[in-house]
This record gives structure tokens, sequence and C-alpha cells, in this order.
């Protein structure tokens, strides 16, 4: 990891609200599977939380941190040293310490009291969530020089993908349920990371009734085994291009 990398991850980690935020982790995630000897029902009940919380406290700590470290990027740009090189860093450092914060929060209980395959895609979505919602966070603060909008922009990220979404794709699938659309709702379902993370943990429980209608037509298409390559691909697509998108802005932007 670059020295820049270095002192983000570990300003980050020294910060009191990532402090805050791992410890809350580490207390919901022991007591909810603590709770009952049925695995799949405690994991079901820790995906939920996951897929609410960590989407939210990733993509508005990580907006708030980017505009917090404005002087410190100039500083940066001041110094011999490549817009590319200080933007991925700082990618960096916010997404290794939140992903951090994961594993520290959920990851020593889930070890315990889950299954090994269960509790492994419980870990890599918060995972792959945690670093989706920063490259997100990153984009949104690019967008806009106003902190409050950029936070707005954020919240609406959030809110979309993780309610309004799903909404969506339901209404759209009555509307046109006398249709051949299993194709189109199958990509539409990969088109949303909550909804993909959702899918992806539910495959391994082998649970269809819990999948929903996307996540049915989903399995359906792909199968348990393709399906859980596919959404892991495309995971990592949605880690990948916000950034890329953001970097792209950032090199051109005028500081």
């Amino acid at each position: 990891m670059n020295r820049i990398a270095q002192f983000i991850f570990f300003d980050i980690l020294k910060n009191k609200i990532m402090i805050f935020y791992t410890i809350l982790l580490f207390i919901i995630s022991w007591s909810v599977l603590g709770l009952d000897s049925n695995s799949t029902k405690t994991t079901l009940s820790l995906l939920n939380i996951v897929l609410l919380v960590v989407p939210l406290v990733s993509i508005i700590f990580s907006t708030i941190y980017v505009y917090n470290s404005n002087q410190f990027v100039e500083l940066l740009l001041s110094q011999p040293v490549a817009r590319t090189k200080i933007w991925f860093n700082l990618f960096l450092g916010l997404s290794s310490a939140l992903v951090l914060a994961f594993i520290i929060g959920c990851g020593i209980p889930i070890f315990i009291y889950s299954s090994v395959e269960v509790g492994f895609s419980l870990i890599i979505v918060g995972i792959m969530l945690s670093v989706i919602f920063s490259s997100l966070a990153m984009l949104s603060a690019i967008l806009s020089r106003d902190r409050a909008k950029g936070i707005g922009i954020s919240i609406f990220i959030w809110m979309f993908f993780g309610i309004i979404y799903d909404g969506i794709l339901v209404v759209t699938s009555f509307q046109f349920a006398d249709y051949p659309i299993e194709g189109i709702m199958a990509t539409l379902a990969a088109a949303n990371p909550i909804g993909l993370s959702r899918i992806f943990v539910l495959l391994q429980l082998n649970i269809s009734a819990m999948l929903g209608h996307t996540g049915a037509i989903f399995k359906q298409i792909f199968g348990s085994g393709g399906g859980l390559g596919i959404s892991i691909t495309i995971l990592v697509l949605w880690a990948i291009f916000p950034f890329i998108i953001s970097l792209i802005k950032f090199n051109k932007k005028d500081l």
C-alpha cells in the first residue's frame, strides 16, 4: 500500500465514527447470530441488516471524507505526484478502512456462528458493498463542489438502489407479465448492486422462496453455480466503473 493510502487508512481507523461503526456491527452481528441456533434464519436476518447499514455508512462516510480531504488533495497536487495516483490512493485508503471495519465487526461473529459457505458469501457481499459504495461516493463528491449537494446525491443513490429500484422492478414485472421478459428482468436485477448481493447470498442458501421474483428469474436463467459466478463478476465491475468515471472527472477538474 502506498504511503498516501497508508496515511488515509490509519487516519480513518482513528476516526470516532469508524470506531463506532465497527463496534455497532460487532454488537449487532453477535446479537443476531447468537439468538437462534438455526443458522439460516440468523444469516437472513444479518443479511438484511448488512444490505441496509453497510451501503449507507460506506457512501455517506466516504462522501464526507472526500470533501474534508480537499485541502489535503490540493496539497498533494502541489507536489510532483500524478493525479491518478492521488485519487486511486484516496479510494484505496477509504475502501480498505471500511472493509477492515466490516471484517472486524461482522466477520468474527459470522465465522464463529455461521457455516463456512454461507458465512464466506456474506463476508464477500459486505466487502464488495463497502468497496462499491466507496466508489460511488467518490463519484458523487467529484460531481459537485457543493458539499450539501454531493451528500444529497449520495443519499439518493443509496435510496434508489436500496428501496426504489426493487419497487420499479416489481411493477415492471407485473405490468409485462404476459410477455417473455425473463432475460430483461435478469439483466435489470444485475443492475442493482444491493439486490444482486442479496441474490448472491440466497443462491448459497438455496432458498428459492426467498429469492423474490427477479431472483427466481436470475436463478432460472443462470442456475445456482453460474449465477454465483456472474454475480461476483458484476459486483466487481460495479466497484470499478464508478471509480474510473470519477477518476476521469478528477483528472479534468480544475481545482
